[in-house]
């Protein structure tokens, strides 16, 4: 989740004291950023309202009643999986030990009691934008990789790249990884999307990508095709529709992790 103006951060408290709850609570409702989705002092009990409850972010101290928070953090991210909220630490114990157990098991930040609130807010602040500038950096490493394997390709069954189709047919390639079932809707769908984004007519886009796959055929790589996909696919009479090299590449990556 990106912290944004027009999103709060919905945020749960969990704390075995109720006097540090009604505290925590007051001052963060006062809050525009935030909405409190929710209290308790239980852990069964916070564990059953995060189950069904969209929850941002967990502050939680790791005295709680039912059980410690500890067993909480383990039962949690094991029963929870994907709906597992970022969680944060507020508690009295502050032995190393405490502190690197509760990190060890995916707090992302540990803080002494008593809690400075303001501090509080910025520490939730940096964990959204970490993970958000973190997931923006992890996209873009991803996207490069995938740009260079397709140009690879490319370079090595001899598709050069001042051709218009090397373009689209890398575009092509890339939409058919984030949606697989593209390829069946080939005109309808991926040549109206491509052109849509270059600025041009569905019809060039097929043409320019049918005469990239031409120039491959034609200068007769076709061993290096077929070594690259690990299987004796096309021989020179045999050559693929775009549909076809678009989702034989497409698997390719896919199957490499792409």
């Amino acid at each position: 989740m990106e912290n944004t103006p027009n999103k709060k951060i919905k945020i749960f408290f969990a704390d075995n004291s109720k006097e540090d709850l009604l505290k925590i609570t007051k001052h963060f409702e006062s809050n525009a950023n935030y909405e409190i989705v929710g209290s308790e002092t239980d852990a069964k009990q916070t564990l059953e309202m995060l189950s069904t409850t969209e929850v941002d972010i967990l502050v939680m101290d790791i005295m709680l009643g039912g059980m410690d928070g500890f067993e909480f953090m383990e039962k949690a991210k094991s029963t929870l999986g994907s709906k597992m909220p970022k969680l944060m630490i507020a508690s009295c114990l502050s032995h190393s030990g405490f502190v690197n157990k509760a990190l060890s098991l995916g707090a992302e930040y540990y803080m002494i009691k008593p809690l400075d609130f303001k501090v509080l807010e910025n520490r939730i602040t940096d964990i959204f934008s970490f993970n958000s500038t973190m997931q923006t950096k992890q996209t873009r490493t991803e996207n490069k990789a995938l740009d260079e394997k397709i140009s690879n390709i490319f370079l090595t069954v001899g598709i050069p790249a001042h051709i218009k189709g090397y373009q689209f047919l890398r575009e092509a390639i890339k939409m058919a990884i984030e949606k697989p079932e593209i390829v069946s809707s080939i005109t309808k769908e991926l040549y109206p999307s491509i052109a849509e984004k270059f600025q041009t007519s569905s019809s060039k886009v097929e043409r320019a990508i049918r005469h990239a796959i031409e120039v491959a055929w034609n200068r007769g790589k076709i061993e290096n095709i077929n070594s690259i996909f690990g299987i004796k696919v096309y021989n020179q009479n045999e050559k693929p529709t775009n549909g076809e090299f678009i989702a034989l590449v497409a698997d390719k990556m896919l199957m490499e992790g792409f």
